[in-house]
C-alpha cells in the first residue's frame, strides 16, 4: 500500500498539523509544519531518501489529512492534542517511566484539603512535586499539618462529620483545625491554605519568622505551653525544609533536563528547582519510533512537557542539555502557556552546569535499569508469541489477543468479558463487559454466541465507518481467545463464519487439564507446561475471568441493595442513591439509629422513619 499523493495545488501554504492514516482510518502520524505544503512534498519524493521507518509509515499509510490554523504555535498546541488524543504508533511517545505522586492542594473546594495524587491534573488545583515515592510525601505532610493544619479527609468523611457535629481524631491532635464543625472561619482558613501554598513553593521564610516571633511572645507572657508547641511547629518546618535538597544559591525559579539515548530510546529525568531548591522530578521514557537527532528530540520533549501544563508549572528559565531545533518557536509555545518571558539555555560553567550534570547522571543510571528491565521483558514475551505463532499455527505472531469469558450464578445475572492482550502486554483500556440481554438459563454456550456476535457487529459497523478515536471495537484480533473446550470452540467458530471473518484466528483453553484446542483438530495442541506461550494463554484466559467475576459480583450486589430499599414509602430513586452515596452500604445504614434517620435535613421525617421501620423489619 503507498499513500495516494494529494494534488500539490490542495495543499496550503500555511502552518498546520497533517495525520497520515491507514485503510481503516486510523491515525498513523501526526506531524506540525510551518508550511503544510513543503512539508509533505518531503514525503512524496523517491522512497529511497526518506528515513526507514518514515519509509515504513508512508507505506503503511493510506491517504493524508490536514488541519490549517493561524501560525506555528497554534499548530504545535494541535499537534500536541491530536497525539494525545489517537496516540499514533510512528510518533515518538513519551512516557512516565512510573506513576509519580505529588502532594495537591484542592483549591476549588470551599474548605481545601492536602492530599496524594497521582495521575491526570485538574483545574482549580495546585500540585508539588512529583515526588519519587509516596511515603516521602506522606511524611513531609504530617510535618507541615502541625503548623498549617487544614483538612486531609474526603468530602464523603467531612460531611458525616459535619451531621455529627463532632471533629473527628485530626482535630484532637491538633492537625486540623476542623472547619467541619465551624471551628475556624473562612478568612483564616484561607489563611492557613495560603500560606502552606506559599511554603511548598519555597517561601519559608515568613512562615519561620511568624513562629518564632509568636513563641517569644508567649515565653514573654508565661504562656510556656503554646510556646512549646510552636517551638515542636519550627522543627516541623525545619525537618520540611531539609527534605528540599538546596542547589541554587540564589533563590531561582528553572527547571533542568537530563538525556541519555541511543538509536531507538531515551531516558529523560526533568529536575524541578523553585527558590532555589529541588521540589520534585519526574522521568520519562522515550521510545524513538522517529528517526530524530538530538535537538528535535529535545523539542519534542519541551512541547510534550509544557504544552498541556497549567502556567504556574513553566518556570522563566528551563535548562537543557542541547538546544531544541526551533528554538523560537519552542521559546514561544513555553511563553504562550506561561504568559510571560521563558528562557531556553545550556548552561556553560558554574553551579548550573554542575546540577545539569547530576540530572544527566540521573537519566543515564535511570536508562540503564530501564535497559535491563526491557530486554528481560520484551525477550520473554517476544520468546512467547513467536512460540504461540509456531504452536497454533497462525499466520502471523498474535500481537493482539483477545479473550472472552462467561460468568453466571445459577443463571442469573449472566455476563460475559473481553480482555486484550497487545504484544503480550494487558490493555486495559480496550477492556469490554457484556451484560447477556437474550438469554434464559445456564446455558454458557448461547451466552458466549451472543457476547461474540456482539462485539464482531460491532467490528463490521466501526470498520465501515473507519476507525477513530474511541471505537476501540475497530481493530480485530489475531487471535481469538474462549475459555473453555470444543464447544466454546465450535460457537466462536459459527459466529466467525456467519459474520464471515473466518480470517481470524481462534483458539479455545479447557481449565480442567490447560487443553488448548485448535478448529479441524480433534486433539489438543500440546503445548510445554512450562512454556512462555502458555502462561501468555493462562494470563489473558485468568484476567477475563476475574474481570467477568468482578463484573458479576458488581451486578448482585447492586441487585440485592435494590431489593433491600424497593418498596420504601416516599424513597425514590434519587434520594435511594443519596443514602447510599453518603453511608456507603446497607449495613452501615442499619447501624444508624431512627433519630439519625430524621435528622437528615434532605430527607422528609416520614421517609427516614419509614427506612429505619423498612430495614429493621426486614432484618428480622
Amino acid at each position: 500500500m503507498v499513500v495516494a499523493r494529494p494534488e500539490t495545488g490542495s495543499i496550503p501554504d500555511a502552518p498546520g498539523s497533517y495525520q497520515f492514516q491507514d485503510a481503516e482510518g486510523r491515525v498513523l502520524y501526526v506531524g506540525k509544519a510551518k508550511s503544510l505544503r513543503s512539508r509533505l512534498a518531503n514525503y512524496f519524493g523517491p522512497p529511497d531518501t526518506l528515513a526507514p521507518r518514515t519509509r515504513q509509515m508512508v507505506a503503511t499509510a493510506e491517504r493524508v489529512e490536514w488541519i490549517e490554523v493561524r501560525n506555528e504555535v497554534e499548530a504545535v498546541f494541535l499537534e500536541y492534542n491530536l497525539i494525545k488524543r489517537y496516540r499514533p504508533r510512528f510518533n515518538i511517545r513519551y512516557k512516565d517511566d512510573k506513576s509519580y505522586p505529588y502532594l495537591a492542594v484542592t483549591l476549588d473546594e470551599q474548605w481545601p484539603r492536602a492530599v496524594v495524587l497521582r495521575g491526570a491534573k485538574r483545574n482549580g488545583v495546585r500540585y508539588f512535586g512529583p515526588y519519587a515515592h509516596a511515603y516521602a510525601i506522606r511524611e513531609t505532610l504530617d510535618l507541615l499539618l502541625r503548623t498549617f493544619p487544614i483538612r486531609t479527609c474526603t468530602r464523603a468523611k467531612f460531611d458525616r462529620h459535619h451531621r455529627l457535629g463532632r471533629p473527628c481524631l485530626y482535630a484532637h491532635i491538633e492537625k486540623c483545625v476542623a472547619p467541619c464543625v465551624g471551628a475556624v472561619d473562612e478568612a483564616e482558613y484561607a489563611r492557613l491554605t495560603a500560606e502552606l501554598v506559599a511554603f511548598l513553593d519555597g517561601d519559608s521564610a515568613p512562615v519561620l519568622d511568624r513562629l518564632e516571633k509568636q513563641m517569644h511572645e508567649s515565653a514573654e507572657a508565661l504562656e510556656f505551653e503554646r510556646a512549646a508547641r510552636l517551638r515542636d511547629q519550627i522543627t516541623s518546618v525545619r525537618k520540611a525544609i531539609e527534605r528540599q535538597q538546596m542547589v541554587a544559591p540564589r533563590e531561582e525559579d528553572f527547571d533542568l533536563i537530563g538525556l541519555a539515548d541511543d538509536e531507538l530510546e531515551a531516558s529523560v529525568q526533568v529536575f524541578f528547582v523553585r527558590r532555589g531548591r529541588v521540589v520534585g522530578r519526574k522521568g520519562l521514557v522515550v521510545d524513538k519510533v522517529e528517526d530524530v537527532d538530538r535537538p528535535a528530540l529535545i523539542g519534542g520533549l519541551l512541547e510534550q512537557l509544557y504544552a498541556g501544563a497549567p502556567p504556574d508549572d513553566v518556570p522563566r528559565e528551563v535548562l537543557v542539555p542541547a538546544m531544541p531545533d526551533d528554538l523560537a518557536l519552542s521559546t514561544e509555545v513555553l511563553r504562550h502557556v506561561r504568559g510571560g518571558p521563558v528562557q531556553i539555555r545550556v548552561p556553560q560553567r558554574g553551579a548550573k552546569r554542575e546540577l545539569l550534570g547530576t540530572v544527566t547522571r540521573n537519566a543515564e543510571e535511570a536508562f540503564a535499569q530501564h535497559k535491563l528491565r526491557r530486554a528481560s521483558d520484551h525477550n520473554a514475551r517476544a520468546r512467547a508469541l513467536t512460540t504461540l505463532q509456531a504452536a497454533l499455527d497462525l499466520p502471523e505472531a498474535p500481537l493482539r489477543i483477545e479473550c472472552f469469558d462467561i460468568s453466571n450464578l445459577q443463571g442469573s445475572e449472566i455476563v460475559g468479558s473481553m480482555v486484550v492482550l497487545e504484544d503480550g502486554l494487558a490493555k486495559r483500556s480496550d477492556y469490554r463487559r457484556f451484560k447477556v440481554h437474550h438469554q434464559a438459563g445456564q446455558d454458557d454456550f448461547a451466552a458466549m454466541e451472543e457476547v461474540l456476535t456482539r462485539r464482531f457487529r460491532r467490528y463490521l459497523e466501526e470498520r465501515e465507518e473507519g476507525a477513530q478515536a474511541g471505537k476501540r471495537f475497530a481493530y480485530p484480533p489475531n487471535l481469538l481467545l474462549v475459555d473453555g473446550g470444543r464447544g466454546q470452540l465450535g460457537v466462536a467458530v459459527r459466529v466467525l463464519e456467519e459474520l464471515g471473518l473466518e480470517e481470524i484466528s481462534v483458539a479455545s483453553l479447557a481449565k480442567r487439564f490447560e487443553e488448548v484446542y485448535r478448529p479441524g483438530r480433534d486433539e489438543p495442541v500440546r503445548i510445554p507446561r512450562d512454556s512462555e506461550a502458555l502462561y501468555l494463554l493462562q494470563r489473558a484466559r485468568d484476567e477475563a475471568h476475574r474481570f467477568a467475576i468482578t463484573y458479576h459480583r458488581k451486578l448482585r450486589e447492586h441487585s440485592a441493595t435494590r431489593s433491600v430499599l424497593d418498596g420504601v414509602p416516599g424513597l425514590g430513586p434519587t434520594r435511594r442513591t443519596r443514602l447510599l452515596k453518603e453511608f456507603g452500604s446497607v449495613k452501615r445504614l442499619r447501624d444508624l439509629t431512627e433519630d439519625d434517620l430524621v435528622a437528615l435535613t434532605w430527607l422528609p421525617d416520614p421517609v427516614g422513619r419509614a427506612v429505619y421501620q423498612h430495614l429493621h423489619d426486614g432484618a428480622r
